[in-house]
């Protein structure tokens, strides 16, 4: 979500025409995130955000603008894209394949309260219960799976010190005794951090930015939304705050035995996933305009800190502490 293209304004009213949106007011790039380039765009019939696809595989797209319209139908507050004049959701615009949604409205919380842990929890829930009935192109498998951690570890060899080399490989050589088959599994969102999640006071308006959504284990999607809400600054878990949102979730889709018994090992592969890929980032960036580079010190430290608090989080499922 960072400005990668810069578009000028002749081309993009001239793309807008192929939308049923009215004419060209105004457009601002998004400075946050670190996937595509993004902006606000305002029109005479209202408000959008326009997305052109830096590095997502143009094959992809259709799965992800299909599932957002697919759950925002089913009542998970999403941004519907917008179809075009040719019935499809994806355009082209300088080059780069890109779509338009209907804008939300609400603000991101950085410090999310016990209701909005307990919100975006069912929300997670509902998305996983109402994804189950999407069929559009089949299984999407996780791009940032086991096979991608591997390939990730590898190119960053020589761009770690010591310390961090080691956690790495002993996390690695951990996550490859743990093989989860049997878990319940559908579409997951994959990103669902409270940077993408909107609220209007403890109200959830909007879950954005589905681009990582794929085909795995549900209760994957739950550690990866824990992990990023209810840790504090030293990556500690805040269980009250965890346990809000997982009992809200369970309150929706209750946990199986199984699931139970994966939890911590799910917790710390969700961890992994996410340092790796902010490593990768920072030794490998890209140029833009406007680039926002997330710190991965933060998923070191949740990583490190769930490695510790793994008897702990065995009774996390149950909201306990």
């Amino acid at each position: 979500m960072s400005v990668f293209t810069r578009i000028e304004e002749a081309e993009l009213a001239a793309f807008l025409t192929g939308y049923p949106v009215g004419t060209l007011r105004s457009f601002a790039g998004i400075e946050s995130g670190i996937e595509n380039t993004n902006y606000f765009v305002s029109t005479t019939e209202g408000e959008y955000v326009l997305t052109l696809f830096e590095r997502v595989d143009p094959a992809d797209l259709p799965f992800f603008l299909n599932l957002t319209a697919f759950l925002a139908e089913h009542a998970i507050p999403c941004a519907h894209p917008v179809r075009g004049a040719d019935g499809a959701y994806v355009g082209t615009l300088h080059g780069k394949q890109a779509a338009l949604v209907m804008r939300l409205y609400g603000r991101s919380v950085m410090t999310p309260s016990m209701a909005q842990c307990s919100a975006i929890g069912e929300a997670l829930a509902r998305l996983h219960t109402a994804g189950a009935a999407f069929t559009f192109g089949g299984e999407r498998p996780n791009p940032r799976g086991p096979r991608w951690w591997r390939a990730a570890a590898e190119r960053l060899a020589g761009h770690l010190d010591g310390e961090d080399a080691d956690i790495l490989a002993e996390e690695l050589r951990f996550q490859a005794l743990y093989r989860f088959a049997d878990l319940p599994r559908g579409v997951i969102h994959a990103d669902l951090f409270r940077d993408n999640a909107l609220f209007d006071d403890d109200r959830l308006t909007g879950v954005i930015d589905f681009y990582y959504a794929c085909t795995d284990t549900w209760l994957y999607d739950l550690a990866i939304t824990v992990n990023d809400w209810a840790s504090e600054d030293d990556g500690q878990l805040d269980f009250q705050r965890a346990g809000a949102l997982v009992a809200a979730y369970q309150g929706v889709r209750p946990l199986t035995s199984i699931e139970r018994g994966a939890w911590p090992v799910l917790l710390r592969a969700a961890a992994l996933r996410f340092w790796l890929s902010r490593l990768t980032d920072l030794h490998f960036p890209r140029a833009g305009e406007l680039t926002h580079t997330k710190d991965p010190l933060v998923f070191r430290r949740i990583l490190t800190a769930r490695r510790r608090e793994t008897p702990r989080l065995r009774g996390l499922w149950r909201g306990a502490s």
